[in-house]
């Protein structure tokens, strides 16, 4: 387990690494209005991410880890909700979204960069995490770790080539280099599937309910993690914008050090809830103290890197260091609720997870909009932590209570029914 987690946190972090380089590169010769508006608009895609699918891809990773035989079927199950969420989704972007946040000033140009930023950020990365997702569901670690290791270093080059190379300087240039990157390992990812089945396709109807179950709670939560973007972007300077959107980045790519850890744990948590969230718990709080500690050196190595960034980003975001030094630490909180309701949701609880996301999610945008609005963007600050602790006490209390009624469950006696008289029993 220690290598196949330093192997999954390798590849976690050299993708996040990877993806902090795009980032910068964008950052820079994007400029600071331009960028700002490429942070916002991939803010918007960023929920639609979460709706594509309709959170069919846990149940492919739960119940194909229980038994790799209905592969098959939960692949063709995905392939249909994937491709028909996506078309209502790019059909609704393609409506809104170049009149809300135009790329050029040119009506065909600002639709068809739309178009292909839509295509890239929706249907091509849903497959894309879905190919990592099925390796994970087989328990093939060094191959979902290839396609992270992969789609991570493809963005990078693609960048680097972009503007280093070509100098590429605008988002309606930008969106066909990205395009063409995601296409490019989207075809890999189909490549490499190739020897796992073809898929069934059809529509598992008890499943359907599970995955909106699943895929509510991080919708709200996307809609919680971009409130403060908006309403900063109301009431703030470009600078203090694009500075707390690159803190944000970083504490994102932070918590990958816990999410490694994630992603290997849930298909061992789901054989071992099987018999009951009980049977689950040694290993939830081993899992728990290890990712305390894991995030906690993460947040630490943050703080003391941080000074370095203006060598990566540029000098005009002035904020940058302060921001991130002010927010690296929340990773320990997030890190303490998530061991839970990643808990709940191998499980297979995820009614319960869903209220507990996305109940502390709707409560934590409409904090975090209100904060951000009275008191930019010190109030964004308090309100983050506010809430991670608010969401650990949450969801360990309710993993807890679930956990000691499964165990009392267990141990009920089972009671023979009476044999009526003048029968044999």
């Amino acid at each position: 387990m220690a290598m196949s987690y330093m192997a999954s946190g390798g590849s976690l972090i050299v993708a996040s690494a990877a993806q902090l380089i795009t980032f910068a590169i964008l950052a820079r010769f994007l400029g600071v209005e331009e960028f700002g508006l490429y942070v916002a608009v991939t803010a918007v895609t960023a929920i639609a991410i979460h709706l594509c699918g309709l959170g069919a891809t846990e149940c492919l990773v739960r119940r194909v880890a229980r038994d790799k035989s209905i592969y098959p079927i939960m692949l063709g199950h995905n392939i249909i909700l994937t491709v028909a969420s996506s078309v209502v989704l790019v059909a609704i972007g393609l409506v809104v979204l170049p009149y809300f946040y135009p790329l050029s000033p040119d009506m065909a140009i600002n639709v068809g960069a739309t178009l292909l930023l839509l295509l890239t950020n929706i249907p091509l990365v849903r497959g894309i995490l879905l190919t990592e997702q099925i390796f994970l569901g087989h328990s093939d670690f060094r191959s979902a770790n290839k396609v992270v290791l992969s789609f991570g270093l493809a963005r990078t080059a693609a960048a680097a080539l972009a503007c280093l190379v070509f100098g590429v300087n605008t988002i309606a240039e930008w969106v066909v280099w990205q395009f063409l990157c995601h296409v490019i390992v989207a075809a890999g990812c189909v490549y490499s599937l190739r020897n796992l089945g073809r898929p069934k396709y059809g529509i598992v109807g008890e499943e359907i309910k599970q995955g909106l179950y699943f895929s509510i709670p991080f919708i709200i939560r996307a809609v919680r993690q971009n409130a403060d973007l908006l309403i900063l972007g109301l009431v703030t300077a470009p600078e203090i914008v694009g500075s707390y959107s690159v803190a944000r980045r970083i504490l994102e790519s932070s918590y990958l050090s816990v999410e490694a850890m994630n992603r290997l744990i849930y298909p061992g948590s789901a054989r071992a809830s099987m018999n009951g969230l009980h049977a689950a718990m040694g290993l939830v709080r081993k899992v728990a103290i290890a990712a305390v500690s894991i995030s906690a050196a993460t947040a630490i190595t943050v703080f003391i890197c941080a000074p370095l960034l203006p060598l990566l980003f540029g000098h005009e975001y002035v904020s940058m260091v302060d921001f991130v030094r002010i927010l690296c630490w929340v990773v320990v909180p997030m890190a303490m609720w998530a061991i839970a309701v990643e808990a709940l949701g191998a499980a297979g609880h995820h009614a319960v997870r869903a209220t507990v996301m996305g109940g502390g999610s709707l409560v934590g945008a409409a904090l975090t909009a209100w904060a951000t609005w009275y008191a930019p963007p010190t109030g964004t600050f308090i309100s983050f932590y506010v809430i991670e602790f608010m969401m650990v006490g949450i969801s360990w209390a309710v993993l807890l209570r679930l956990a000691r009624s499964s165990r009392s469950q267990s141990q009920e006696p089972v009671v023979d029914a009476p044999v009526e008289q003048g029968k044999g029993a």
